[in-house]
């Protein structure tokens, strides 16, 4: 399984930027005025993983198949857009669609960029663009209430359970505080998350810097990374230009001109692990002389439901998994060296998938 995740953010911060670079493709319009991008641009990417490479080396496997992220680049919000403003009532409903936020600040100065209200401060873009979202969450939940009333005086069991968790968002959403704040027992997750509340979703802010900070950050990111401490959120410092000219090099340019900057690696590459840690996501791999492939999974995925990401059927017809820690399949060599070491174990359906875990499945056609 892959996940969306929404770019969003005011007019101008380099979204579009960042998503080009993601996609290595300049189908989202970068352009100095607002709502250069009219229709949401959606782009999959691979998710880099060593990892895959180092397998596939060793199993000799022919083709090599990274898990995919997708990635949706909504037009830029501005203040009002919970009301109509700008384009917003459109890509709100847009970010009902993604399964987190990637909530691009600005956090450098240009003046030939056009910040549409004329001034750079970070944390102020964040709790307008936060603002709007908690408006349109009250303003749906007090329609949605209305709606079950009847349901609720029939005794409809679900109604009751909607109108529960909803009263409690609304509860929480005017204490000015998102709907995420709220703590849910499992039993009432599933229609939570239908509730489809735009600040219910996990948000990750990416500070967007000038070349010259990409390494360092600035006091603008700096202020950006203690809200999100004091939100529990998470953030990254990427630089949108920087990481558009890394994704039209080759690897081997690339890494020369990372190295220049003092750079480590592509702050593309640590966005998409925040954005795994965000979800709660790791991965497995499939390994054999004819592909290595990467899957992805939620952590606490048990084997069967690991099974199911390749295809229902092994799911259902489960039998069990055998696995190899992917420490242990490096380190000897292979599949049929760690087999013979004693390090492939045989795994039932109660199994919790760990990360990076090598896996063969056996299954009842």
């Amino acid at each position: 399984m892959g996940f969306r995740m929404g770019i969003v953010g005011l007019p101008n911060v380099g979204k579009s930027t960042l998503f080009n670079a993601l996609t290595k493709t300049a189908a989202a319009q970068a352009a100095n005025f607002p709502f250069c991008t009219i229709e949401p641009n959606v782009g999959e990417v691979a998710v880099p993983d060593a990892r895959l490479d180092r397998l596939a080396a060793i199993a000799k496997s022919k083709q090599i198949i990274p898990t995919r992220m997708t990635f949706v680049d909504i037009a830029g919000l501005v203040k009002g857009a919970s009301k109509g403003e700008g384009l917003g009532n459109q890509f709100l409903a847009n970010i009902r669609e993604v399964d987190a936020i990637a909530h691009v600040l600005r956090c450098f100065e240009d003046d030939d960029v056009t910040h549409v209200d004329g001034r750079v401060d970070p944390v102020s873009d964040a709790e307008t663009i936060e603002t709007e979202l908690m408006v349109a969450d009250i303003e749906s939940l007090e329609k949605r209430l209305q709606n079950i009333v009847r349901k609720v005086r029939g005794g409809d069991k679900e109604a009751i359970q909607q109108e529960r968790l909803m009263k409690t968002a609304l509860a929480v959403l005017e204490e000015g505080k998102p709907a995420r704040t709220v703590e849910i027992d499992a039993e009432d997750r599933k229609a939570w998350t239908m509730l489809q509340l735009l600040t219910a979703k996990p948000v990750l802010y990416v500070c967007n810097v000038d070349e010259a900070e990409a390494a360092t950050g600035n006091a603008l990111s700096a202020a950006v990374a203690d809200m999100a401490a004091a939100q529990g959120n998470s953030h990254v410092v990427i630089s949108a230009k920087i990481e558009e000219e890394i994704s039209q090099l080759e690897s081997e340019e690339a890494a020369e001109f990372l190295s220049e900057l003092g750079l480590a690696e592509a702050g593309l590459d640590r966005l998409i692990r925040a954005g795994y840690d965000l979800l709660h996501l790791q991965t497995y791999f499939t390994v054999g002389p004819k592909e290595a492939r990467a899957w992805t999974i939620r952590v606490g995925t048990q084997a069967p439901q690991a099974a199911g990401v390749i295809h229902g059927d092994f799911e259902k017809g489960f039998i069990r998994a055998e696995t190899i820690a992917y420490d242990d399949f490096v380190e000897l060599g292979g599949e049929q060296p760690a087999k013979d070491a004693g390090k492939m174990r045989a795994e039932g359906k109660s199994y919790v998938v760990k990360d990076g875990d090598v896996l063969h499945f056996l299954f009842n056609t």
